[in-house]
């Protein structure tokens, strides 16, 4: 818990802020700024099925500890070059340094936790949500004074974190895996049920990611001020962490006691499509009631985000039969990053074409008939005959 709240600390106190000083203090082009964080985030999702296979065959924590350890020197780099060659350098080890250890951690979790895996994952993203809500904090403040301050900090975090972690967590006995890579991969995209709930979930990822791009967009929209915007922005998101910190483990005893675990994932589901009716109903209102509705989105969106995180991850483990479980976790957040990708390319073409019709409302449909389709995927799933496979 502590290594995940301190990871997210150190790359949200710099990645916010990093498009800025490049095209700021650096200078770079539009395209450069673009292909520099685009290798970042190719590197870290296209890159999540190697780090998952990796963490099968050689142990979670040397693939944590190796992680660690690129993103260290990731920091370190940006820190001191300013040559486009360089800062891809920096940014595609930032990015494969994710693909390493993120399966790694969660497969390390779901192992150590046994029986109590929801129970785990809800305290898991309680940590993941406090580092989120405090890293741009921190950053804001050493950025004032010189983003390279800010990448040294970043990059005395992960050498820290390494440390303690080579030290201080347990070497974990995962059954390293003895087949060939391609037989492992060829375990994981036979499994038909695992391949049909990451399907499905993709829709959860994209709606819970219009927290960064359709929320933001539609409060520069409305309010036509870049300091209002800011503030609306701001809410936005202690409003989402606050709530995943504050209530994620109510949440989940509460919906554990009542539902099935597909039911759960199929409310968490209907409570993300249901947050874009409120901005939908508003598009056309003055600043305060439509500021006001994009408000009542980011809650609904939260409480499904939070319903849905721990039930999805305990889904995988079960999805797996507890053989490769990191290479199911990779293989999962590949697809699914694949999805953001082509989801954020709709929401964004969406919004412009319904900005030039005049037709404000338009992208909010699309988004909750995306999580109304979803739901009924996973009631669908959990009603069929892979009902017992997939979620029980």
């Amino acid at each position: 818990m502590v290594n995940q709240f301190t990871i997210n600390v150190g790359f949200y106190m710099l990645m916010p802020y990093l498009a800025g000083y490049l095209s700021g203090p650096l200078g770079l082009a539009g395209w450069a700024v673009g292909l520099v964080l685009g290798i970042r985030n190719f590197s870290q999702q296209g890159m999540f099925l190697v780090g998952g296979t990796l963490a099968d065959r050689f142990g979670y924590k040397p693939l944590i500890v190796a992680g660690c350890v690129l993103r260290t020197a990731g920091f370190a780099l940006l820190s001191v070059t300013s040559s486009l060659p360089s800062l891809i350098v920096a940014s595609a080890a930032t990015g494969f340094a994710g693909a390493l250890f993120n399966p790694a951690v969660r497969a390390y979790l779901a192992a150590d936790a046994g029986e109590r895996r929801l129970e785990a994952f809800s305290v898991f993203n309680v940590f993941y949500q406090g580092g989120i809500l405090v890293g741009p904090v921190v950053g804001l403040a050493l950025t004032a004074v010189d983003f390279r301050l800010t990448c040294l900090v970043a990059a005395a975090v992960f050498g820290v974190l390494t440390v303690v972690q080579v030290r201080a967590l347990p070497a974990h006995e995962n059954g390293k895996e003895r087949s060939s890579i391609r037989a492992d991969w060829r375990v994981v995209t036979a499994n038909r049920p695992f391949l049909l709930f990451a399907l499905v979930m993709i829709g959860s990822y994209v709606l819970s990611f219009q927290t960064y791009l359709a929320l933001p967009m539609e409060a520069r929209r409305i309010t036509g001020s870049e300091t209002s915007a800011t503030v609306l922005i701001a809410g936005l998101f202690v409003i989402s962490g606050g709530l995943a910190i504050a209530g994620q483990l109510k949440i989940t005893a509460w919906a554990k006691d009542r539902w099935s675990p597909g039911t759960c994932l199929a409310v968490g589901m209907v409570f993300m499509a249901v947050a874009f009716v409120a901005p939908l109903t508003v598009a056309r209102a003055g600043p305060v009631v439509a500021g006001a509705g994009l408000l009542v989105s980011a809650v609904l969106l939260a409480v499904g985000t939070v319903i849905v995180f721990p039930f999805e991850m305990d889904t995988v483990v079960r999805l797996s039969g507890d053989r490769l479980v990191a290479t199911h976790y990779g293989f999962y957040n590949t697809i699914v990053g694949v999805g953001i990708l082509l989801g954020n390319l709709f929401t964004g073409t969406v919004f412009d074409l319904a900005r030039r019709a005049g037709l404000p409302e338009i992208p909010w449909l699309a988004l909750t008939v995306i999580g109304v389709v979803c739901a009924a995927g996973l009631r669908a799933l959990d009603r069929s005959r892979l009902q017992t496979s997939v979620f029980q």
